[in-house]
């Protein structure tokens, strides 16, 4: 079973949440810092930045490599956009897609001794029942996990991408992505049953294994450590080939084609992605380095 892959899939592989304590804020600056690569020919430079979605407060996590990457960049492109100040449009994309007839009652798509825990989970999140029922698997899962997001004080609004985000347009530059809402949504939609009920078993484990668990993949975010964020996810993905394939997988061919397209013409842009497209053999990084364009990790 994908233990702990729900926080981490919506973490370091980066889906849009609107959903949004065990973590502490850091204290000082971290001993390494994220893995930055830069993606370069005679007059183009693609920036790659592995993120993090959800962050406590305060937790530092710039540095000097970063920002300099950030200044020369002449545009930001994440993986897919969100109004921060108004996420009514993808909360209503999302419904649009979740909402089902002739669905199983929420209760009996978990294990028998998985019930007492979801039962828990949708007590605290104030959701009720009744309109968990009327939820493809995936989606339920997607709103249980926000719950568990908050007790572990995790913030959307603390995570790398608003940061960025808010960097850029401070500077008037442009913000581009690479998926739609409907689109990233629509790669849980397509998922077949068992996999959508792997989301939702992992979306009720218990709040002290739940903050661990994502500890254990911060740490390694933090230190830049791409060998281990890829142990994590092919350990998680090992058990859903069905997974790996529609949210790894495509999404990465997908992003390496764009990649390489965009240095046909000049310029520097700065592209923030989940980190765990950026980590191990399959990754954006592994097939550009495939298609023979030089990737140089500079952080």
């Amino acid at each position: 079973m994908l233990k702990g892959y729900g926080r981490r899939l919506l973490g370091a592989l980066g889906i849009a949440t609107v959903t949004g304590s065990a973590l502490a804020p850091q204290a000082a600056e971290a001993r390494n810092a994220p893995a930055l690569w830069s993606v370069s020919d005679a007059d183009t430079t693609v920036y790659l930045f592995g993120t993090i979605h959800l962050l406590p407060e305060n937790y530092k996590w710039r540095s000097p490599a970063l920002e300099k990457a950030v200044t020369g960049s002449q545009e930001l492109v994440v993986e897919t956009l969100i109004d921060d100040k108004n996420p009514t449009a993808t909360a209503m994309t999302l419904m649009q897609m979740a909402l089902a007839t002739g669905l199983s009652p929420i209760d009996q798509r978990v294990p028998p001794e998985k019930r007492a825990a979801l039962d828990a989970a949708i007590a605290k999140s104030g959701i009720p029942k009744a309109a968990l029922d009327r939820m493809k698997t995936w989606a339920a899962a997607f709103m249980l996990l926000g719950v568990q997001f908050r007790d572990m004080g995790l913030k959307t609004k603390e995570g790398v991408e608003p940061n960025l985000k808010a960097s850029f347009t401070s500077e008037g530059k442009p913000i581009g992505q690479l998926e739609t809402n409907a689109e990233q949504f629509g790669f849980f939609d397509a998922l077949p049953e068992k996999a959508q009920r792997a989301l939702l078993e992992g979306a009720v484990d218990s709040p002290k294994q739940s903050s661990s668990q994502f500890k254990s993949m911060l740490t390694a975010w933090q230190h830049g450590d791409v060998k281990a964020i890829a142990t994590s996810f092919n350990h998680d993905l090992a058990a859903s080939p069905e997974l790996r394939d529609a949210l790894l997988s495509k999404r990465n061919a997908n992003w390496t084609r764009w990649i390489e397209e965009r240095m046909k013409k000049p310029g520097a842009v700065m592209i923030a992605v989940g980190a765990g497209h950026l980590a191990g053999k399959g990754s954006v990084v592994d097939l550009l380095q495939r298609d023979g364009l030089h990737v140089r990790r500079i952080q």
